[in-house]
């Protein structure tokens, strides 16, 4: 038996994180993917819970054996998904769920044309652009920079399987969990 592989992204902010966290609480066997990264751990972040943290060269080799779905530079250091993690756990029937960016998950289509891909959308770019502000992380700079890449992302949502409009949050996570759990 072979498990199903659901790509979920969307915009900086949309709440992907909030909602997964809610749909994992409620869905059987299921994993949430472990990115790798070249950058250093933080205090408290924990090998393989986290991220996997790979060195440039380990990085340079996965990318020269096509070992990784899917890799961006994101603020000079790289990240990526490795690909013996994901089929491995597919391979046990164990369903795999990645939250990564659009350019990632269209790379994930391309080389595991199964993924299902979700996209998660703000009920508008003022309404993100609100949450941006509040949960004040970022500075002025940074939140134009988001709100800019935020635009071309959701010019890109009709290239997904799904699209679910994060505007009430319980409701937003109950049409996740059905999607993902086959209820849909």
């Amino acid at each position: 038996m072979t498990g199903n592989l659901y790509v979920v992204s969307g915009p900086s902010g949309a709440g992907k994180g909030t909602l997964l966290g809610l749909v994992l609480q409620r869905l059987g066997p299921v994993w949430l993917s472990v990115s790798a990264t070249t950058r250093s751990p933080r205090k408290g972040e924990v090998e393989g819970v986290e991220y996997f943290f790979l060195s440039n060269e380990e990085f340079d080799a996965l990318i020269a054996v096509d070992g990784l779905l899917e890799w961006a530079t994101v603020h000079g250091e790289r990240y990526g998904t490795i690909r013996k993690e994901v089929e491995h756990r597919l391979g046990q029937g164990i369903d795999v769920i990645l939250e990564i960016d659009p350019q990632g998950a269209f790379q994930v289509r391309s080389k595991l044309p199964q993924a299902v891909l979700i996209f998660i959308a703000p009920p508008s770019l003022d309404a993100l652009e609100q949450r941006l502000r509040i949960r004040a992380t970022e500075d002025e700079a940074s939140i134009r920079r988001r709100m800019a890449t935020a635009d071309v992302e959701m010019g890109l949502r009709d290239r997904y399987q799904a699209v679910i409009v994060n505007d009430v949050l319980e409701d937003a996570a109950e049409e996740l969990y059905r999607y993902i759990s086959g209820r849909a």
